[in-house]
């Protein structure tokens, strides 16, 4: 009988992106793979994608760190799904739960442990998120990106650093696809601005005021998030995308800066391809201050500039910074490419993960 083993995590891409690079080895080994998440976050769109998975949603509230007016209906929706994921663990009965994190995965991880299944979990940044701060009590393994991480966990028995766990997906792209695509020239210069699965209004509304002076120089691939395209702007040389998947190669090959976020998931990814960063990190006002801790360690490893989300619409700074990345794009690609950066393989986790389970 094939071996069974349960995925979980969602709300944004960074919760997913790592499970959807491991799936496809659990398939070709055989495993019956099933995956938990929410009734619309984006991980349903991204597991649709896998024939051979059984996604089964349920409720799901969002675990805030504010006073907010949802927190009341969310303590209802959390038990609910607590409930749901305890009866869907028990019928599925899985040889294992892999959770990602995101505030769909806690029910699932606390129903593994009610059932009796060993539950092993991923932390992306430095300091864990709350949906995994909740959940380390009922894990049995606990991988990091990030060696400071263990300084925030009780029972360091259970920490195992992998550091970022990589694919190949953003390898082998050409600029010459990107620009066929965009319809761009291959012999201008290529922005590419990354907001985060679910967008940053921020980072688009900078990225729109500068538009006319950016495009005197450069060329803009601009990935806005999910519902967030402006489609009254049709210009040569700036072309938007909620989201992409299959061409991200190409337009990673065709970028010589990328403007982004810092979840740890991307900046990995753009230093394992030499990738110039502008980082604008999330403010601490709308998360734990992961993303800021993430772009000063790059920064100050030479990778990056960072820009202020709350300094975007200083006029002036985030052209200045870009260009200031640009002219020394040569010296950040030189220190990326000393840096000593190594990943651990997608196949080196799943054997991490599989021995868990004996």
């Amino acid at each position: 009988m094939a071996k069974k083993i349960i995925f979980t995590g969602g709300g944004s891409a960074g919760h997913v992106t790592l499970n959807l690079a491991l799936i496809p080895i659990f398939l070709q080994q055989g495993w019956n793979v099933t995956y938990i998440g929410s009734y619309n976050g984006i991980e349903k769109e991204l597991v649709a994608k896998f024939e051979n998975v059984k996604y089964i949603p349920i409720l799901t509230g969002k675990l805030r760190r504010y006073f907010s007016w949802q927190n009341f209906i969310d303590m209802i929706k959390i038990p609910l799904g607590v409930l749901e994921a305890i009866w869907i663990v028990f019928k599925q009965k899985p040889d294992i739960v892999f959770s990602k994190g995101g505030f769909v995965s806690f029910p699932v991880v606390l129903a593994a442990k009610v059932n009796g299944v060993k539950c092993v979990m991923h932390e992306s940044d430095v300091t864990p998120g709350l949906a995994n701060k909740m959940s380390l009590p009922f894990v049995s393994k606990f991988f990091t990106t990030f060696e400071d991480t263990v300084k925030y966990v009780k029972d360091k028995s259970k920490v195992d650093c992998v550091g970022p766990v990589l694919s190949d997906r953003l390898k082998n792209g050409t600029k010459k696809s990107a620009c066929q695509v965009c319809d761009f020239d291959e012999g201008k210069p290529v922005i590419m601005v990354i907001g985060g699965s679910l967008g940053a209004k921020s980072i688009n509304d900078a990225i729109r005021k500068n538009l006319f002076k950016l495009l005197k120089k450069y060329q803009v691939i601009h990935i806005c998030g999910k519902g967030q395209v402006d489609e009254s702007i049709d210009k040569k040389g700036y072309k938007q995308f909620d989201y992409v998947s299959d061409e991200l190669k190409d337009f990673m090959a065709a970028a010589d800066v990328v403007i982004s976020r810092a979840g740890s998931n991307s900046i990995f990814e753009l230093l394992s391809l030499n990738k110039p960063m502008v980082l604008i990190p999330l403010s601490g006002a709308s998360s734990r201050g992961e993303q800021m801790l993430n772009a000063k360690s790059f920064q100050n490893r030479g990778y990056c500039e960072i820009v202020a989300d709350d300094k975007l619409c200083e006029d002036g700074l985030l052209l200045d910074t870009l260009d200031k990345v640009y002219k020394n794009r040569e010296i950040y690609i030189e220190n990326m490419k000393n840096s000593g950066f190594k990943a651990t393989n997608n196949y080196e986790l799943v054997e991490k993960i599989i021995k868990t389970d004996k």
